[in-house]
């Protein structure tokens, strides 16, 4: 099985065998990406906020992947103990939910996202 995003129906194929390679690979790959668990309600909450600002985030649903242990062992591993959801802007790993709405009520959320292209107002 393949490896599937939840934005858009867009689809992207499992190249890469190291998981720290694939969410990196992955986080590349769209303006904001998020890494999620269907049931988790953080994780509902984030990409709430990113659709309510505007946003359209591609979602990987780490239950939804036959390698998504994998992936979220790899994630905690970078964010030194976090777990879901976790969110990379441009590319770059923003962290988990408390980073997320801290640079939200900071004000640097939005201009993060407008260098990233995701926002454009």
């Amino acid at each position: 099985m393949q490896y599937q995003a939840q934005s858009w129906g867009y689809y992207m194929p499992s190249r890469s065998n190291d998981p720290v390679e694939k969410v990196v690979r992955l986080a590349s790959e769209s303006a904001v990406v998020i890494f999620s668990v269907s049931s988790c309600c953080m994780c509902h909450a984030v990409k709430r906020l990113f659709c309510g600002m505007g946003v359209n985030p591609t979602v990987y649903e780490l239950d939804q992947d036959p390698r998504g242990k994998e992936i979220e062992m790899a994630l905690m591993r970078m964010l030194g103990g976090s777990g879901v959801p976790v969110v990379f802007i441009g590319g770059k790993l923003i962290g988990a939910m408390d980073r997320v709405m801290a640079s939200h009520i900071n004000g640097t959320l939005v201009p993060l996202l407008k260098e990233a292209g995701a926002l454009w107002l």
